[in-house]
């Protein structure tokens, strides 16, 4: 069984918050079936929490606090994780990102937003709040940047995205935008930092045309899949349910163009944007 993990303080707070609780677990002698017998959940969840891949709930917090006589330390360090850049129905989903191998993601309307180019994020924000003030506009702009900063990473994680053509074609922010944010997006693939596949119209009709999808991956805690609604989001760890997901997954990659076409077709749009935006 490996070691309990390192509390380093460049980590983020859920990762040492769950190395925490491995080397307690561990120093109790338990294993992680049996911590999760008394907060009624299963060993793979509570490995999930040591992982960092799940929020720890405050009711949970109390219980670990009491079955490992932590004097309140999981109570305490669990408030401070209630508070996230992101909104609340996407925080749990960005900070399992942060430490995921692999991300798989199929975004219907909008480039996904590590793949975002600064303008068209702030374009986006504008799109979702328009009577929003400035100082907020660019908190969720800057808060989105430094998610990408993930990106940077020279082996991890392994990001497959399929976009639909959709997400090319709708001027978000304008010609201009659209533009640079295409440039952008080329620029991450030409460096092979990124997969990418489009689905191109011609492929008609599919499996997840309900809306998006993300898949994740992890070294040390089970895939989670996370569906994305309109102010809502749901991250899943059923395995049954997951599966189902990557199925789907599959499915899409299966129709889609290949990476060399792809990368040719939005090539060829942000061309013609270029030529639209000259025109004014």
């Amino acid at each position: 069984m490996p070691g309990p993990k390192k509390l380093d303080p460049s980590s983020s707070p859920r990762a040492l918050l769950g190395a925490e609780l491995r080397h307690r677990r561990e120093a109790a002698g338990l294993s992680q079936d049996d911590l999760g017998a008394p907060l009624f959940v299963s060993g793979s969840f509570i490995g999930q929490l040591e992982a960092g891949t799940r929020r720890m709930q405050v009711d949970q917090a109390q219980k670990l606090d009491e079955v490992l006589g932590a004097g309140g330390f999981f109570v305490r360090n669990c408030a401070a994780l209630k508070k996230s850049k992101y909104p609340d129905h996407f925080a749990e989903a960005a900070e399992a990102e942060a430490v995921a191998e692999t991300i798989r993601e199929y975004s219907p309307l909008l480039i996904p937003g590590l793949l975002q180019a600064e303008s068209y994020a702030r374009a986006v924000f504008l799109g979702y709040r328009p009577t929003a003030p400035e100082e907020v506009v660019d908190e969720l702009v800057e808060a989105r940047v430094a998610r990408a900063s993930l990106l940077s990473h020279p082996t991890t994680p392994l990001v497959w995205t399929v976009l639909d053509e959709a997400a090319l074609r709708r001027r978000v922010g304008g010609s201009a935008v659209m533009r640079e944010a295409l440039t952008h997006l080329t620029k991450l693939m030409r460096q092979r930092g990124i997969i990418v596949q489009v689905l191109p119209f011609s492929a008609g009709g599919h499996p997840a045309m309900g809306g998006p999808l993300k898949l994740m991956t992890f070294p040390d805690a089970p895939p989670l899949a996370y569906l994305d609604g309109l102010g809502s989001g749901q991250l899943l760890d059923d395995p049954s349910s997951v599966r189902s997901y990557e199925l789907t997954y599959d499915l899409l990659v299966a129709s889609a163009l290949s990476p060399d076409a792809s990368l040719a077709l939005i090539d060829s749009v942000a061309e013609d944007y270029a030529h639209e935006d000259q025109q004014f």
